[in-house]
């Protein structure tokens, strides 16, 4: 009777620790996710026409898929533009939450606000801008795989 007491306590214990541990597991991928997403906001709206191919490899490097692709296809259009109005961008109030999260795929709302300045506007214009993120856990890394602007 005791040794089925003890089995009970030892498969007990460790389904507890099991738990505990998936649940910090699920906590850091939460985390990295949110981290992730928030620093590709930043990156978005970080631009300046002097550092625009460190800006754009920025981008690329924190996304994956089509979206990747795309970026990718699209940067000569980007960095052209980008000089011709010789425009920089800075970033504040920068929240980012997990709106859900799975296995290897999350979903992350991020917002901020970008200032955007050029030769023709000196003091730029504050905007609130928030992202939709479509995340992709790739080696270990959260990328972003979809964007959307949302209002």
């Amino acid at each position: 009777m005791l040794s089925v007491l003890v089995a009970g306590l030892l498969a007990g214990t460790g389904w507890l620790g099991f738990q505990a541990w998936q649940n910090d597991g699920d906590a850091d991928d939460w985390a990295q996710a949110r981290q992730s997403a928030r620093q590709m906001g930043v990156n978005l709206l970080t631009l300046d026409s002097k550092t625009g191919q460190q800006d754009l490899d920025r981008i690329v490097t924190g996304s994956t898929g089509d979206l990747k692709d795309e970026l990718g296809s699209q940067s000569k259009v980007f960095l052209d533009q980008l000089n011709k109005t010789k425009a920089k961008s800075t970033v504040t109030d920068v929240e980012a939450a997990v709106v859900s999260i799975d296995g290897d795929s999350a979903e992350v709302m991020v917002s901020l606000n970008g200032t955007v300045t050029n030769e023709k506007v000196k003091n730029g214009v504050t905007r609130a801008y928030r992202y939709l993120m479509q995340m992709t856990k790739v080696d270990d890394r959260w990328l972003v795989s979809q964007l959307e602007m949302v209002p």
